[in-house]
Order: structure tokens, then sequence, then C-alpha cells
């Protein structure tokens, strides 16, 4: 399959221009770029989700007509996009079936659904999943994989696989890569979408990468190491990380005078146990702990989003009750919530009604901000963030994950907070991005802002914060003060050691 010159452009936005893509029996082709470079733009091309503005679809030397969704499932294309779109209601084989249910007499025959969604799932080297079971039950990994079996019911011949491994740990990763080794054999062209560079080199056979909705290169794994991908992905070596963690070590310092916010025994019963944290103008604490140890429900508590049943929140010297975000907010304490789907931001409202939305609500919508106020934000953060595409006027569902991230992100800070609470900052987000994010929360503690940073990139957490407070099994187990021996091994092995080792 060949796709050429594929342009795509959103309100007169380019988001594609001119890119080639050539697909071949039995290969996984990766699409690399960092986020906003066009690469689930092209896949939605492929598979019908987005009409093209110019170029052409060969499938055997033949040209294709895709317009639509049904147009690629013709053609021999399927996806599995990052929101699935199972229903959770169902059953797995339901799900795997779901629009291709063999029919009898009477109706849908539920015999037959089940043994062809059973056979799939076999194929797949998936026969342990019960397809009566309720897809509820089954983990988000299990749940991708039950979206790749649903693909694959209809036998195509190309499968497109967009961020399948972002929610995954390194076991379910292993047998997602299992099952797309299944179909590499069976001769299926497989496109996979992904920002992790590990798990490009572990799984592809051909390499595209892409930049600002352009094609720079096809390449082969082996002719192309992992420093040299980056440079080609972003134009430039990224030193990015290593100046913000020269930056952090030079500012760092004992903090001095009282905390700007204190939380003491503050606990929910069942989510989190009661915990103590400081935090101190322009420090940077890091919250560290596996999926499901508490760092989430803490930061959660701490920023108003959940109500706790314990303990007390002083800010500034004065004991403080929140009932939500926004009344947070209006004491200067801001949280950026890894909960939902859209980055942190309202997907259907503009670039610029995202960036004044935390300023206007601090401010009251008894007093709009005038039309300078306005202006003079939306230019400072479109600028200093380096959003793109750099149109206020663009909806924030159009902008890939990474910058969705920096818009929130600027938006937050656009209220002056002195307390700023970040659960997963970079989730999804490309190196260029996550070097963005990462300055400008260094450059906030240097102002004097009071930081909580969570990250699943330990050795992000290590870089940034002057403390780091582990967490296990949603309960505090200790601080760790930063510095030159400390690293994200140290952290790790606090993790894994035992209760009486702690104690």
């Amino acid at each position: 399959m060949r796709m050429r010159g594929i342009s795509v452009a959103f309100q007169g936005v380019p988001v594609l221009t001119d890119v080639d893509l050539t697909l071949y029996p039995g290969e996984v082709h990766s699409l690399m770029g960092e986020n906003g470079a066009g690469k689930s733009s092209l896949v939605k091309v492929l598979a019908g989700v987005y009409a093209r503005d110019a170029g052409t679809v060969e499938i055997d030397g033949e040209t294709a007509r895709i317009r639509s969704v049904a147009d690629a499932q013709r053609a021999g294309i399927a996806a599995v996009h990052q929101d699935l779109g199972l229903c959770p209601n169902l059953t797995i084989g339901e799900n795997v079936m779901l629009g291709n249910e063999p029919r009898g007499r009477w109706g849908i025959d539920w015999r037959r659904t089940h043994a062809v969604a059973s056979a799939t799932l076999a194929e797949l080297g998936l026969e342990d999943l019960d397809s009566r079971r309720p897809l509820s039950s089954l983990s988000p990994a299990a749940q991708r994989l039950v979206g790749v079996a649903r693909a694959m019911v209809a036998q195509p011949r190309v499968l497109v696989l967009d961020e399948p491994t972002s929610s995954l740990d390194v076991g379910e990763v292993a047998k997602l890569f299992g099952v797309v080794r299944r179909l590499r054999e069976k001769g299926v062209a497989i496109v996979f979408v992904s920002h992790f560079l590990d798990q490009v080199y572990a799984i592809s056979d051909r390499i595209t990468i892409l930049r600002d909705g352009r094609r720079v290169g096809e390449y082969l794994p082996d002719d192309l190491d992992p420093a040299e991908l980056i440079s080609t992905m972003f134009g430039k070596d990224i030193v990015g990380l290593q100046a913000i963690s020269s930056q952090r070590k030079a500012h760092r310092r004992e903090p001095t005078g009282p905390p700007v916010y204190r939380a003491a025994g503050v606990g929910r019963r069942g989510t989190i146990a009661p915990t103590n944290l400081e935090l101190y103008p322009g420090e940077i604490v890091g919250l560290a702990g596996l999926r499901g140890s508490g760092r989430t429900e803490l930061a959660l508590l701490l920023g108003a989003a959940e109500s706790r049943d314990s303990g007390q929140i002083v800010v500034a010297g004065r004991s403080t009750t929140f009932s939500s975000p926004r009344v947070a907010l209006r004491q200067r304490v801001a949280l950026l919530s890894d909960e939902g789907h859209d980055g942190g931001v309202v997907a259907e409202l503009t670039v610029r009604e995202n960036l004044l939305l935390p300023l206007q609500a601090l401010r009251g919508w008894t007093r709009p901000l005038s039309r300078h106020e306005q202006q003079s934000v939306v230019t400072t953060y479109l600028e200093s963030f380096s959003i793109t595409p750099p149109d206020p006027d663009l909806k924030a569902k159009f902008l890939s994950g990474g910058n969705k991230r920096k818009l929130a992100l600027a938006a937050l800070l656009a209220t002056r907070p002195r307390v700023l609470i970040l659960d997963e900052p970079t989730m999804g987000a490309d190196v260029a991005s996550r070097v963005e994010i990462l300055r400008h929360l260094a450059q906030a503690a240097t102002e004097g802002v009071a930081v909580v940073f969570i990250s699943s990139e330990l050795e992000d957490v290590v870089r940034v914060s002057d403390r780091i407070v582990v967490l296990k099994d949603r309960r505090k187990i200790g601080e760790l003060s930063n510095g030159p021996a400390l690293s994200a091994d140290t952290v790790i092995e606090m993790i894994a050691a035992d209760g009486r080792e702690l104690d």
C-alpha cells in the first residue's frame, strides 16, 4: 500500500503536507515524530477518519477511494485508536464481534457470535480470555488486546496501532508485542505509532519520521541509532533535559521560613492514609511510587478535586477548607490532574478560551478580562510555551497530546499560583514537549512557586525535585532529600524494601 502526497488542513492550518508512506506485507512500520508532527493525523487519513485535501492511496498498484471508515474497512484497513471505543457494559465476545455478528433466521446467532470471537482470540494467542466474560472486568491492557481482536475479525491486510502501549506496564507491552508478531507472521502490514524509543526498536522493521507535518525520511532501525533518531525528529540535538538538571542543581537551597502550604494528617478512608506534607516557596517536591501507590489520590486531596475526611490544610499561615479546585484556585493553589482524556484542557473550547478560563474563574465572572488583558495573556503564553499550531482560535481538540499538556500548564501559570500541583504533566508528550514543560516547571520554582510534581518517569522526578516523597500501598513511606548521590535506583530500592526494613 502506498500513500502519496497526503495533505490535510484544519481550519486552514496545515497538519500534513505532501506526506508519503509505503507499507509492505509482514512488516511493522513505525511512525515517529514529536507531538504535533502529524502521526495520528496520517493514520486517521489511512483509516478513513479524516478526509485528505490532496494526495492518493494505492493498494496493489490501484488507486483506492478512502473517504470513510467503511471505505477503509472494505479496502482491508483496520485501526485501533488511542480511544478504543469499546463498550464496557457488553461481554468480550460482543465487543470483538460488534458490527460483525453472525445472523440467523431470528436475528443475531449468539452461539456462533461467541464461537467466532473465541476463535479470533485464540488466533492471537488470547485463548485465556472467556468471550462471555464482561469487558469491564478486564484490565486496561487486556481491553486493548480485545480492541486488536475486534480489528482482526474482518481479516484486514493493514492494521493501524495508534499509541497502543501508552498506559501499559512492561509485562503488558510484552503480551501485546507477542500478538503483533503473530500478525506479522500472517503477512499483515502493521503501522505502529509510539513515542517510546525502546519499544520502536524492539518491534519495528521500518521507521518513517515526521516533523511539522512533513515526512523527513524512511529508515531501517539498524541504520539509525536512538540519538540520530531523536536528532532527526527534532532537527537538533536534545540537550534541554541536561540544561534543566543543571539549572535545578544551581537553584537548590535549604528552605527557610514557614511553609506556604502545610497538610497535616490529610487522608481519605480507602483512598490514601493520613499524610503530612509541607511545601516551601521555590521548592519542587516530587511524589514517587508505583501505579496505585496513592500519588494521584494525594494530589487530588491537596488540590481539592477530592474531599478529605481527615487532616488539616494550612495555606500562608491560615487554616483552610477547600470545597473545590475553584475555591483552591482563589488561594492560588492550582491543580493539573491526570484524570480524563484531554490532557487537562476543554477539548471543545479554543486555545484562547482555554488559556483564559482559569484566570477568568479566579477573577470572577462579574469582572471580565479586558480585550487588552486577554490579548496580552494569549500572546505571551502561546509564544513562551511554543504551542503549535500557534492559532488561538483553533479548538483544543485538534492539538497533539503534548501541546494540550503545554496549554493546560500555561493556563494555570497565567493565574500566578503560589502552589502548583501537577499530576503527570508530561504524560503522552514527546521529548521536545517534555523538555518545554519541565523547563517551565523549573522556572516557576525559581520564581518562588511551590511545586508538587508527579511523573511515572522517575528520572524526571529526580532531575527536577528538591525533595522526593515516596508512597507505597496508598501511604507515605518516607522522604528523600535530593543530592548528587540520589538516583532513580535509590527511589526504586526504597519502594521495593519491606516494611520492617523501612521501620
